[in-house]
């Protein structure tokens, strides 16, 4: 692991075989890893996202759970969208990362709720699915880019799709 940090490992691993495959020089691979790892960097929603959030939200209590830099929830206020959520839990600032069973629980008690009754939607198999099917919540992939459509497990490719899910 490098760094110690969990998605760091994951994200260094994903731009190495990137940069390798694009036949570009790896040395940029650190500034990519710290880059990824910016919650700045994530401030941009699709239209009709705060519509589709309040809508599921009138029907589910949801919450953020975020491996970040410990400033999630302004990059949510600036997008408009943070008032959707009840809860969020920055691993910046709880001190453990997605997929360590802790800061599923830290984001469970914090929304006063058990991990057997909730549903967790994250985008990467190995921190977000797995972490969260090993802290006992139920978990489905938010996979926009198809790249687990093989895999046996519950997974959507849009928020509408998430809206309407289970079928």
């Amino acid at each position: 692991m490098q760094s110690g940090r969990i998605d760091h490992s994951f994200w260094w691993i994903f731009h190495t075989h990137l940069l390798q495959q694009l036949g570009e020089d790896i040395s940029v691979r650190e500034m990519l890893v710290e880059n990824t790892q910016k919650s700045a960097n994530w401030d941009q929603v699709l239209p009709g996202t705060r519509d589709t959030l309040d809508r599921i939200g009138q029907r589910f209590r949801i919450a953020v759970i975020s491996n970040s830099d410990g400033k999630i929830e302004q990059v949510l206020s600036r997008c408009g969208i943070a008032d959707c959520f009840e809860s969020v839990t920055d691993s910046g600032t709880v001190g453990v990362e997605k997929p360590h069973v802790e800061i599923f629980q830290a984001a469970l008690s914090a929304m006063k709720a058990s991990a057997d009754e909730s549903l967790y939607v994250g985008d990467l198999f190995s921190v977000d699915y797995e972490g969260a099917r090993n802290a006992g919540m139920q978990a489905v992939l938010f996979d926009v880019a198809g790249a687990y459509r093989d895999r046996k497990v519950p997974r959507v490719e849009s928020l509408k799709q998430l809206e309407t899910w289970p079928r």
